[in-house]
């Protein structure tokens, strides 16, 4: 246990040290920024960018449209920069050598899996929870008198579906070494996720659905009980994946 908490705290440490914790920040509070512009200006610039003499009425922005921008920019955008920049993380020690240095030193591989795990996760949080409150912050000023249901709830489904990804991102990062390997291989299983979500008897089951189906949530057109499978398979499949990427590091060869 102490030399989990001692590598979480040298990767926190070098996140800071080489900006890596504060571009991400940067990102997802920009993304947090512009969910609720886009909303509030998307009205103004689709007149602007009409031909003259064509007259169309677009419907004033809600705070639905913010969400909707939210779910669109941070499940896509947000999500895709937290698995971008955290894939080189174990492939960068190991070409470095720095932690062939430390576990020669005492370090167990299984505590370098979960405090490595540990870190992508407070990561993808801290940006996550920074731009859902910037959302929400900014959502209650420009349209104060607009409401959405289940906001916070659906969320909390898409932050499961970034660490059921995050997951799978560190199992593939395992396998291959580097972090091409790891990235295509999110790649591939997030392309099988879209593709089993083409079939309906499997889609309450999808870890998809969790970052998919988000804006139907808060429009209440689903139950909320819809998502419970689908946050069940993403917990068996972390737990597999984290599970099986400490068993492969014990064995691999560095």
């Amino acid at each position: 246990m102490k030399n989990y908490f001692t590598f979480l705290k040298k990767e926190l440490l070098e996140s800071v040290r080489t900006y890596k914790m504060f571009i991400l920040l940067t990102v997802f509070l920009l993304l947090g920024i512009m969910n609720p512009l886009i909303a509030k200006l998307t009205p103004e610039i689709v007149e602007m960018a009409m031909p003259a003499g064509m007259d169309i009425t677009v419907a004033a922005p809600t705070a639905m449209d913010s969400w909707l921008q939210f779910y669109k920019n941070v499940g896509q955008i947000g999500v895709f920069v937290i698995v971008l920049v955290l894939s080189g993380m174990l492939s960068a020690e190991l070409s470095k050598g720095t932690l062939i240095n430390l576990l020669t030193k005492g370090l167990s591989r299984s505590a370098v899996i979960f405090a490595k795990y540990t870190y992508m996760i407070l990561m993808w949080t801290a940006g996550y929870a920074l731009s859902y409150l910037v959302t929400w912050g900014y959502t209650v000023f420009l349209f104060p008198k607009d409401n959405a249901s289940n906001v916070l709830l659906s969320a909390f489904f898409l932050w499961v579906f970034g660490v059921f990804l995050l997951a799978v991102l560190m199992l593939g990062a395992v396998l291959s070494g580097n972090s091409y390997g790891g990235l295509l291989i999110t790649g591939g299983v997030f392309v099988i996720c879209m593709l089993l979500n083409m079939f309906p008897a499997v889609h309450k089951f999808n870890p998809l659905t969790l970052g998919s189906d988000n804006v139907a949530l808060i429009q209440n057109t689903v139950k909320p009980g819809a998502f419970f499978p689908a946050v069940g398979v993403a917990g068996v499949i972390v737990v597999l994946a984290i599970a099986g990427s400490v068993m492969l590091f014990r064995k691999k060869q560095l």
